[in-house]
């Protein structure tokens, strides 16, 4: 009997290593009261946290701004978030003694978020987090990001690992969408939305303290099927950005 290979955990970053989605909705609320944007920040990342700030920025906007605009708006957004959040960086509760744990079950580990290099080393490095990380994929890895497949899809060839043999660990509707797009199974992390608001998790965890690996083993051997992306929301404007 061929040996199946190992199952692969492959977590996004904002929202899940970190519960930071307060301090960049209220860098993104600055920004848009600075342009006098009246969008409500909040409720936006709900629906569209997980995608590249400049395609969020580029849904707030009632004109067409230019991309090089884009981008420093973004880069302003970058700046604001970091200060807000200098000192309150802290891993999600429960996040390092899990890695380890998977280390030591044999788990293959990998990063797939949208942010740019800098970004993930403000995070990651700054916690001492890339240690516990066999493979970290961004926004320069990719060509298309989330709500598209690319971002986990990189990460599991880098991997070496069957899309069918890994799990996304996502706080964001499309994250969760861009596993299902990816042929992968996803177990949400509640920093951000309530559990009734994921498509199809195999399960929701509000930190790391609620779940081990061995759970995380049973779930995937218990539930081998992938979910298929939802209709509905690859019908809304955002999902074609």
């Amino acid at each position: 009997m061929t040996s199946q290979p190992p199952y692969a955990l492959i977590f996004d970053m904002d929202g899940v290593l970190v519960d930071n989605t307060p301090y960049q909705a209220k860098a993104f609320q600055l920004l848009f009261r600075e342009h006098g944007l009246t969008t409500n920040a909040r409720q936006l990342l709900k629906r569209l946290n997980g995608m590249p700030a400049t395609n969020i920025l580029k849904t707030v906007f009632r004109h067409p701004v230019p991309d090089k605009q884009l981008k420093e708006y973004a880069s302003q957004r970058e700046f604001l978030y970091r200060v807000l959040y200098w000192d309150k960086r802290r891993e999600m509760p429960g996040l390092s003694e899990f890695l380890q744990a998977a280390r030591a079950a044999g788990f293959n580990i990998g990063l797939g978020t949208g942010s740019p290099p800098e970004t993930i080393s403000y995070i990651i490095d700054h916690l001492d987090l890339r240690q516990y990380f066999d493979v970290v994929t961004g926004k320069d890895d990719v060509e298309k990001g989330k709500p598209h497949a690319d971002t986990f899809s990189v990460v599991a060839q880098k991997l070496g690992v069957p899309p069918e043999r890994c799990v996304v660990f996502e706080d964001a509707l499309l994250g969760e969408q861009a596993a299902y797009k990816a042929k992968m199974r996803c177990i949400g992390v509640s920093s951000g939305l309530k559990p009734e608001q994921f498509q199809a998790p195999l399960r929701v965890i509000r930190d790391f303290r609620d779940i081990t690996p061995e759970q995380v083993r049973e779930l995937l051997d218990q539930n081998p099927t992938v979910p298929k992306p939802s209709k509905e929301l690859a019908k809304r404007q955002y999902m074609h950005l």
